[in-house]
């Protein structure tokens, strides 16, 4: 085992051989299994224009509420494909897939983060909400056929460039036809650099555009041509 830049030691998840998602050595939101014990906490928060009463936990992402790259996004974005298949990458404790399912009830919402913890409290909050459309698991778990009308992600940045490009590579590809991405970066983390990366490296059928830039977080739009525009 080689470790890499950054304290990232490379356990990579797989799936056909491509990577999923790196995990930290260290006791770490980006852990599989995070240090210290498992102990739920009441948080309340705004979700869909209405407050929420749900669960969190140490050893997680923005335990404490919604982070400002997410709630940008939120505010910033249309509402997601009414039916079919949507999908929140990166999911936390599950601010982004609860919203998307609490704004297309006829759709259904897969969540996914290496983070054990992460699954379930998004679970269990959204069962708490009494959303029977949202299932989060680890991304090994995601069925590799299914195809995403409306992807929203605020994307690890911080697990490094390499590992950020091989999880957006893995992810976007899967958009269906029509289909669109919408990723809040901020702007002193590398937006304009991964809009650049992202419209070299997608092949023709797909578009990257800058929707919009609020707060120091650029919101990302890329579009999957639907078959009568390939």
């Amino acid at each position: 085992m080689q470790p890499s830049r950054a304290g990232f030691a490379r356990f990579p998840i797989t799936l056909q051989g491509e990577l999923l998602w790196p995990v930290m050595e260290s006791a770490h939101y980006f852990s599989t299994s995070p240090a210290g014990p498992f102990t739920r906490k009441p948080l309340t928060v705004e979700l869909a224009g209405e407050t929420r009463r749900l669960q969190t936990s140490t050893g997680i992402f923005s335990p404490d509420g919604i982070d400002k790259g997410t709630a940008v996004l939120l505010a910033e974005v249309p509402a997601p494909h009414p039916t079919g298949n949507l999908l929140d990458i990166g999911c936390g404790w599950g601010p982004i897939a609860l919203t998307m399912a609490l704004l297309a009830p006829g759709s259904k919402v897969y969540a996914v983060d290496v983070n054990e913890r992460c699954v379930t409290l998004t679970n269990e909050n959204a069962a708490s909400l009494g959303l029977s459309n949202v299932v989060a698991s680890t991304p090994q778990e995601v069925d590799p056929d299914l195809r995403f009308d409306t992807i929203w992600s605020n994307p690890p940045i911080r697990i490094g460039k390499d590992e950020l490009h091989a999880l957006l590579k893995l992810w976007l590809p899967r958009l269906a036809e029509g289909g669109t991405a919408w990723l809040v970066v901020q702007k002193n983390l590398g937006s304009d650099s991964l809009q650049r990366w992202l419209a070299a490296e997608l092949d023709s059928s797909f578009s990257v555009t800058r929707e919009s830039t609020s707060k120091s977080f650029r919101i990302l739009k890329v579009t999957k041509a639907s078959r009568s525009q390939q």
